[in-house]
Parts: structure tokens; sequence; C-alpha cells
């Protein structure tokens, strides 16, 4: 009877257990959490054109900046903060509302920042938000070369801004010219990017097979793959229904979802190295921030399955924000720059990133779409 009773405790135990892990985060909490980030951020860094120095001196409207904003601005739409709005302007302003490198760039890290000026364009039509941005991408078409985003980083940075491009003209060419460089990407550059049998994606052709991690797996980079997933939320997001390409981009993310679920760790986090955890195994913020931002979108969207996918959501955004967020409002176990588990090692509570402007940003992307949920 004991031995009943004690089962039945741990079973109980366990349920509730269960359902607290299922229970939605609640929208104060997570909204603190993201000003509390947000602000450290802003008042370490209250001059947005300065530039930034790490192993040497680059501009700030370089594509971890971008980052940065695109979450920024998508924390502005929940909480509609006047400061948040001028800071993203100031930063465009700073910059001339110009790409590096001028617009002549076909590199999409050049081209990322083009994402906020044209949000901050919708907002007020200044015609010189959007004239460089719109002029580069119309010189990349003009090219005919399909083959510029050999690394698959690349297609977070550039694709939502032909995407954003094509419903601001109402205009096709965008849509259908991206997804030609997206196809490149994931079918043809490096043999194809992408391995639909696993449902993941190696970062460039050099992690291609025969590559393999030590533990003899393929080598699937965990912020590499979250970048191609926010890429397909924000391009989801903005193309219509009946856009002829919706349905391959849909394809694509439902597959990494499911691929994605079985690997996350136990403790929330999903490991840099996706199929090899004993290859610099441990928690890593950026990249799970970035799978929460595209399965807690495909939950408020509907299109993923809320009893299924909730409480992997709120395990891992916990996780983040009891584990990785400090009392200041920076954020740890964040990997630095670079295209491989080893890069920008050791990653700790306490180790700061050469940047700490793009993690930032997949944060505030993730908890935007969080603070979405309904109950």
């Amino acid at each position: 009877m004991k031995k009943f009773i004690f089962s039945s405790a741990i079973l109980f135990s366990i349920s509730v257990q269960l359902v607290l892990a299922q229970k939605i985060p609640n929208k104060k909490e997570v909204l603190k959490v993201l000003k509390s980030t947000n602000a450290y951020f802003m008042n370490k860094w209250p001059d947005a054109g300065k530039s930034i120095i790490t192993n040497r001196e680059r501009p700030s409207n370089i594509w971890t900046r971008a980052v940065y904003y695109e979450g920024l601005m998508n924390l502005y739409q929940i909480h509609p903060e006047k400061a948040y709005y001028d800071y993203a302007v100031q930063w465009g302003q700073k910059h001339n509302w110009g790409l590096r490198n001028g617009i002549s760039t076909k590199n999409a890290d050049d081209q990322a920042c083009g994402q906020t000026y044209i949000d901050l364009y919708q907002i007020d039509q200044q015609p010189e938000r959007i004239k460089d941005i719109k002029a580069s991408i119309d010189l990349v078409i003009k090219s005919g070369k399909v083959n510029d985003w050999t690394w698959i980083d690349a297609i977070q940075m550039g694709m939502p801004v032909f995407a954003k491009l094509g419903k601001l003209y109402n205009d096709t060419t965008y849509y259908n010219y991206m997804y030609k460089m997206y196809l490149h990407s994931k079918n043809t550059e490096g043999g194809g990017l992408y391995n639909a049998k696993d449902g993941l994606w190696w970062r460039d052709k050099d992690f291609v097979p025969p590559y393999k991690e030590p533990n003899g797996e393929d080598c699937y980079w965990a912020r590499g793959n979250g970048w191609v997933l926010a890429a397909l939320v924000r391009v989801l997001e903005i193309i219509p229904e009946n856009e002829p390409h919706r349905n391959e981009y849909l394809k694509t993310y439902h597959e990494m979802i499911k691929a994605l679920v079985p690997i996350q760790r136990t403790d929330g986090f999903w490991n840099v190295s996706l199929h090899d955890a004993t290859h610099f195994g441990g928690k890593e913020t950026s990249g799970t921030a970035l799978f929460v931002y595209g399965m807690a979108w495909g939950v408020n969207q509907g299109i993923l399955d809320k009893a299924t996918y909730l409480p992997i959501i709120t395990k891992a955004w916990n996780a983040m924000t009891k584990d990785a967020v400090q009392k200041n409002g920076s954020i740890g176990f964040m990997q630095g720059t670079g295209k491989e588990p080893k890069d920008g090692q050791p990653v700790t509570y306490t180790s700061v990133p050469d940047f700490e402007d793009y993690g930032l940003g997949c944060f505030l992307l993730a908890g935007t779409e969080v603070y979405k949920l309904k109950k």
C-alpha cells in the first residue's frame, strides 16, 4: 500500500510539473525582462552611430547591430515606447541610411540593416530611409546572379529585405528573385546546404560531408540553423498567402521544427552542435532564442499545435530567463561570432561575446513572440 501511495505521489508530482511547464509565461514578466535586457544595451551604447571596436573597428550598421534592431523593432510593436523608435531612427540617421560598402555591395551582411530602414520608412515615409537599400537590392537583381548567399547566415540577413521591398512596392520581382537566391543556397551551393533527410542545414560548403563532427555526425551549427528558421518566419510573415513559393518555405519550416524538437537539451537550451553534444556542449542562448522565436511564431499563427509545442517553448524560455539573463540585463551563455561550434568559446554565464548586439536581437525576437502567446 505504501509503495502504491509513493508511486502515486511521484506520478502526481510529475503531472504537476508538466502542467507548470506548459503554463504560458506571464506577459508582464516577459515584457519586464525584454525591457531590462534592452535597457542594458541602450544605456551601454547611447550613441547609435558609434563604431564597434573588437579586434578592429567596424561601423555600427553591420549585420550584428542590424539583428539587434530587428529585435528592437519587434519589441516596439508590442510596447511602442518612443525611445525605441528614436534610437532606431538615430541609428539610420548616423549612417545616412546607408550600407557598409555602399549600394554596390552584394554582401547580405551589409544589406541586413535594410530590414529596419524599411520598417522605419513604413512608419514615416521619408524617401531617404529606403533609397540606398532599394538601390542595392535592385542592383543585385539587375546582375542576374543568384549565388551571393554562400553561407546560411546570409539567408536571414538578406532574404527578408527582398520580401519587405516586394510587399512595399507590390512587386513580385523581389519575391521571385529572393526565391532563386534561396533555392541556390538550399540546393546548389556546395552541392546544396540543406539536408532534407535531417531537416537541418550545413553552415557553408566547408561543412558539407565528408566533413564530420568528432562523434562522426554531420555538423549542424545551432545559430546557423536559427538564422534560416528566423528568415523563414520573417518571410512567411510578409509575403501574401497566394505567393507561389510560400508552400516551399512552409515545408522547410516544418521540417526544421520537427528536427529540432528531439534534440532540445533537458535543461531547455540547445547545444551549439545540434548532433554532437560532446563538441563544446553546453547551454547556448542565441541559437536557443532563434528556435524559440520560430516555434512561438508558429503557435501564434496556428500552424504548430499548441499542446505539442508550448511545453518546448516554455521550457526554453524559462531556461534562458532563469539561467542566462543577468541582474544588470546582460545575457550569458552567448556564443561569439563565428561559423561553427568551436568559435567564440568558451561560452559561460559570465563570458562576454565579441559583439553583444546580435544575441540580444535574437532574444528580443523570441520574447516578443512568447509575449503574444495566448491561453
